[in-house]
């Protein structure tokens, strides 16, 4: 048996401009083939194991961000939910534009 994502159903993650990110202290790097074949690496927080953020070869200038890291309570809704085809069937994601596998960045307006 393979678990992903620590046994939990579905991570959240906020994409940004890499530029646009400051990262403080020293994750731990966990790298894996992604779906597209190129490298997708993770950081944890050392202490606790928490992924902290993602960078993967397909999306070199964004940075994913885990929403349960960002401390902000108003944080914005998800507005895309991917690889839904792997999704369980009793997740619902109401508002968001839909894709069964990955969907390209869309340019910040």
């Amino acid at each position: 048996m393979r678990a992903q994502l620590h046994l939990r159903p579905f991570g959240v993650g906020a994409f940004y401009p890499i530029e646009t990110v400051t990262i403080s202290g020293t994750p731990k790097e966990y790298v894996r083939t992604g779906a597209s074949g190129g490298e997708v690496r993770s950081y944890f927080c050392p202490d606790c194991g928490s992924t902290v953020y993602w960078q993967a070869d397909n999306l070199p200038a964004m940075i994913g961000v885990a929403v349960g890291a960002i401390a902000d309570p108003d944080f914005t809704a998800s507005i895309r939910s991917v690889f839904e085809q792997s999704k369980h069937g009793w997740v619902e994601m109401s508002g968001a534009e839909h894709f069964q596998q990955g969907s390209a960045a869309k340019p910040s307006t």
